[in-house]
């Protein structure tokens, strides 16, 4: 019974090895992509903030009365929502599916959903959220490329007046322990009263003949920036929960290690037993 105990452990203790070696290389592989998705986040930053300014500006000086401003007459709203497209990461996707059900839950108008990533599309699908449109295998360092065909889509639906709003659903990185999940509104814009300037800005053309095409290269930055934030997030979660496994595969270890000593050493004390009563016996 001794030696049939000591083959199950010895199964385990080799199982929770191999898979230690495989949370250790996921984590490290995390590591090395957050650094890289981390750097252009930064510089990202930098340039939503001042293309934000700039928008702005125009919106001031642009009729208020415009779609782009005012809005128009729906009452219906569109969530862009950013998920992982792999799992291993946490609560990192369960974070933003119960925000949703949370905005589903006080919402008394039905919304539509355009999800990006793998695990939304799964999640949203079984909860039977209202899905316009579905993004998947979004790179792990994002461009702008992969921004156009949902603010095209976003866009079409808000100028036919199917909705009435766009709103984004991300996970805005603060620090590789802190990710909070952000619903922000893109249209209509919310203009912001600044300073007021000591010189005059003129747009040539107009702000009105301008803001069209602005609001779409607004759009696109903007979700931009949110799909490097949810991507540096999902890269943080992923590199904590593999170091969490990594650790308790090694707590795990250490114990079937000690429990595996101790069945030996009661196997020996019994074989030496057995033989020196078999001697006795002899005599």
């Amino acid at each position: 019974m001794a030696g049939a105990g000591l083959v199950t452990i010895k199964r385990r203790i080799k199982s929770i090895t191999s898979t230690q070696k495989i949370t250790k290389a996921m984590g490290l592989i995390a590591t090395s992509k957050l650094r890289k998705v981390r750097k252009k986040l930064e510089a990202n930053n930098k340039y939503c903030e001042l293309f934000s300014s700039i928008v702005n500006e125009l919106a001031m000086e642009a009729e208020q009365n415009n779609i782009y401003i005012k809005g128009n007459k729906s009452n219906k709203k569109l969530y862009i929502v950013l998920n992982s497209d792999t799992g291993l990461c946490g609560g990192f996707n369960a974070n933003v599916v119960n925000e949703l059900n949370s905005i589903r839950s006080k919402e008394k108008e039905d919304f539509l959903l355009i999800t990006m990533g793998q695990k939304g599309k799964m999640y949203f699908r079984r909860l039977n959220y209202n899905i316009e449109s579905e993004y998947i295998d979004i790179p792990d360092v994002p461009t702008i490329k992969e921004t156009e065909d949902v603010v095209y889509k976003a866009l079409e639906l808000y100028r036919s007046g199917e909705i009435g709003e766009i709103n984004i659903v991300f996970t805005k990185f603060i620090s590789t322990i802190k990710q909070n999940v952000i619903v922000e509104k893109l249209l209509p814009l919310e203009v912001r009263e600044v300073e007021k300037r000591n010189f005059i800005v003129k747009f040539e053309p107009s702000a009105d003949e301008m803001i069209e095409g602005i609001v779409e290269l607004h759009l696109r930055q903007k979700v931009l920036n949110c799909i490097i934030n949810s991507k540096v997030s999902e890269q943080s979660s992923r590199m904590t929960a593999m170091d969490g496994a990594t650790k308790n595969a090694n707590d795990l270890l250490d114990k079937l290690n000690l429990q595996y000593n101790r069945e030996r050493q009661t196997a020996i004390t019994q074989e030496i037993t057995e033989i020196v009563g078999g001697a006795e016996a002899l005599k």
